[in-house]
């Protein structure tokens, strides 16, 4: 058997086949997949016209000095950075986080660790690549169920020290997908203690952080820089995806340790998934603007007061930290997709897809997952529809 093969099948081939033959009872809205449907922003198409000649030139490893500086900028007001993130050896562009969370696995995990095959530690349920990076690296996925009752993140620290000592790296997701919660400063720390005494590299995705309707999420940057001015086992990923409605731009970076991204630098260089220019123009542009950001907030603000009015009194729903799905308790969440696309046409995605099953059982089967990533009409249709429908 190949690595591959040990990884399942893919959360949305799973639905399809679940579906499959089964007519939807209204005219569907697709919640499924975590897409944003809000208008990008204005200078995107101007901004990439006026760099279209760039096309014609093969674009750098490290990207451009503007994005870079772009970014760094947006890093340090954002997550209260000082000193600064340095721009040059603290920051790596991405076609995408999901091409730089894959890959950065093939950098982290050795041959052998503690005389044996490593680990790589997991939130369960968790973003998908995670578990097929862990796999192509030659480690083992560890899936640690993330709860109601572990506020819906993984206890990491609650594992014995014989897997600690031989796991290579840990997939953080904050705020998480799909729950919505994020780690508080409290929890970082307590996570690159863990990372510090076993030697591990926390990968930190925070490709949600920027979608919230309260408080801004904790950044892991900010409380690694308290006991660790390099960043030293640490590096978070971010994303134009999510935050500026931008998922088809393919464009993200990674930052933190320099000494790590030193060596992902020449291994992505081998690689070769480079950040074509034009759209590296645009991503400066993007990074050094909030007023999109801002706008983008509020309709799904708007759109996670109009769930609660809807939803407060069932299915356990909670507010998430931060993203923008709904993670709601319906029982059984396969049945519960089935019935609200076969009933109502509502398309989610039943949490068991996202998860694994271990010996405490699967912590996501009594969930759906309900992206909340259409325009506020047709998201309260939809709200009313499963509403009535479950």
């Amino acid at each position: 058997m190949s690595r591959l093969e040990a990884q399942p099948l893919s959360p949305f081939t799973r639905l399809n086949a679940l579906l499959e033959g089964i007519a939807p009872g209204l005219a569907p809205i697709n919640m499924h997949v975590g897409e944003p449907q809000h208008p990008i922003p204005e200078f995107v198409g101007p901004t990439l016209a006026a760099n279209l000649k760039d096309f014609g030139r093969y674009p750098p490893i490290v990207g451009t000095e503007g994005l870079r500086q772009a970014i760094a900028a947006w890093l340090n007001r954002r997550f209260s950075l000082s000193p600064g993130i340095d721009p040059q050896a603290g920051i790596l562009p991405l076609v995408g986080t999901r091409e730089g969370l894959f890959s950065a696995a093939f950098v982290a995990v050795p041959a052998q660790k503690a005389g044996t095959r490593p680990a790589v530690l997991l939130p369960n349920p968790f973003y998908q690549c995670y578990a097929a990076a862990a796999l192509s690296a030659g480690a083992e996925p560890v899936y640690v169920n993330a709860t109601r009752e572990t506020g819906f993140l993984p206890d990491f620290a609650a594992l014995p020290e014989s897997l600690l000592a031989r796991t290579a790296a840990i997939y953080m997701c904050s705020p998480s997908n799909p729950e919505g919660a994020a780690a508080d400063a409290a929890y970082w720390s307590h996570l690159f203690a863990l990372a510090d005494e076993y030697d591990i590299t926390i990968f930190a995705d925070e490709c949600y952080a920027e979608i919230y309707t309260a408080t801004p999420p904790c950044g892991a940057l900010t409380v690694r820089q308290q006991t660790s001015p390099s960043f030293a086992r640490l590096v978070v990923f971010h994303s134009l995806s999510k935050r500026s409605s931008l998922a088809g731009l393919r464009s993200g970076f990674v930052a933190g340790d320099a000494g790590f991204l030193a060596r992902f630098r020449e291994f992505r260089n081998v690689i070769g998934p480079q950040l074509p220019l034009p759209i590296a123009a645009v991503s400066q542009q993007a990074w050094s603007d909030e007023e999109h950001v801002e706008a983008n907030r509020a309709l799904y603000r708007q759109k996670f007061e109009r769930a609660r009015a809807r939803l407060s009194n069932r299915f356990a729903f909670r507010m998430p930290d931060g993203g923008f799905f709904l993670w709601l308790d319906v029982g059984d969440g396969v049945d519960a997709a089935r019935r609200l696309w076969r009933d109502a046409g509502v398309k989610v995605l039943p949490g068991e897809y996202l998860a694994r099953d271990t010996s405490s059982g699967n912590p996501g089967k009594c969930y759906i997952r309900v992206a909340l990533i259409n325009d506020f009409a047709m998201t309260d249709d939809a709200l009313d529809r499963l509403a009535r429908t479950l």
